[in-house]
């Protein structure tokens, strides 16, 4: 696990993922042309707030992945 930070509506937030995770992020946000706070606020307004943010950036990445099969 490594911990990353980002600023989620000017407020500055940690987030554990395994580095697999972390790359596939930043792949994706080079592709898409975004930063990763402005994926990981987006993944959080979508989120269901019983599920964690962590949780919720790992779903996303493997649906963003299996998206690209289809």
């Amino acid at each position: 696990m490594k911990k990353i930070s980002v600023s989620l509506y000017g407020h500055q937030t940690s987030i554990s993922l395994e580095q697999e995770f972390i790359d596939s992020l930043k792949e994706i946000a080079t592709t898409e042309n975004k930063s990763i706070a402005a994926i990981v606020c987006d993944i959080d307004e979508k989120r269901d707030n019983k599920t964690n943010l962590s949780s919720a950036i790992r779903i996303w990445i493997l649906n963003k992945y299996k998206q690209t099969k289809e």
